[in-house]
């Protein structure tokens, strides 16, 4: 299993419009690509979000970087081009505790 995070800092201003747009339109498309078993959208302080993308393997996380991520990056960036930073780190699951 792959956690693939990524981390927004979004301008105050523009909050309410980036939850709106990560769980309705966003989220859901990365999610129909296939490549992800689920997600989770976490807020910290304010402007300050946490999206986690689980994929089952690291094959399945390679297939959405090469055949999707360009697509959906310029989608996200048609809606946000200014006002939200963005970085993204890959994790490895090494095990899991109930």
């Amino acid at each position: 299993m792959v956690v693939y995070e990524v981390t927004a800092k979004v301008e105050t201003e523009l909050c309410e419009g980036y939850e709106r747009f990560m769980r309705n339109e966003h989220i859901p498309a990365l999610l129909a690509t296939g490549c992800f078993s689920g997600a989770w959208l976490e807020k910290s302080v304010a402007g300050r979000y946490r999206i986690l993308y689980i994929a089952d393997s690291r094959g399945s996380l390679d297939k959405y970087l090469s055949q999707y991520a360009a697509t959906l990056r310029e989608d996200f960036y048609n809606h946000f081009s200014e006002g939200v930073e963005l970085s993204r780190e890959e994790w490895d699951v090494l095990d899991r505790f109930a």
